[in-house]
């Protein structure tokens, strides 16, 4: 299995995801080449069984580099993809102090959905998807946050 990983990181959340899915992903003998979008060209992505496309949130939307990049990629119909997000862990609110309920959060934050709306409108398969979050506007990654990987590298693995 050959997979190829783009990814928009800001910060350097997302790179430290992408190498710790590479690390692990080699370490079950599976190639994982690592790119962030600035140094790639969406017309001319290499062969691959898997892409994988991973853009931080910004105001509940992937990044606008990365919203132009997937617009622009051209890859073969029915072309896997997988999609691996850093975003903002989510805040209790400040009046009430209560946590926002998943359809609260799935109203604002729709980094996930609008890669996918982009990527499946070109014909492309989606086959996993996650998050890590990011617990301050520039980070850390949350506590734990290696195992979220390792699990979305066990999903990417399952089906390879």
């Amino acid at each position: 299995m050959k997979i190829e990983y783009y990814h928009a990181s800001k910060f350097g959340n997302g790179a430290k995801v992408a190498d710790e899915f590479r690390k692990i992903m080699e370490g079950k003998g599976v190639a994982v080449n690592v790119h962030h979008i600035r140094d790639s060209k969406p017309k001319d992505l290499p062969p691959a069984n898997l892409y994988i496309f991973s853009s931080p949130g910004r105001i509940g939307k992937p990044i606008g580099s990365m919203r132009h990049f997937l617009k622009k990629v051209k890859l073969p119909s029915g072309s896997s993809y997988a999609i691996l997000t850093t975003e903002g862990a989510p805040q209790p609110d400040k009046k009430t102090g209560k946590m926002p309920t998943p359809e609260e959060l799935a109203r604002w934050q729709r980094v996930r959905p609008i890669m996918n709306e982009i990527l499946q409108s070109k014909g492309l398969k989606n086959v996993a998807e996650d998050k890590v979050y990011v617990t301050g506007m520039k980070g850390p990654l949350e506590e734990d946050w290696q195992k979220k990987v390792q699990s979305f590298a066990d999903q990417i693995l399952r089906i390879g």
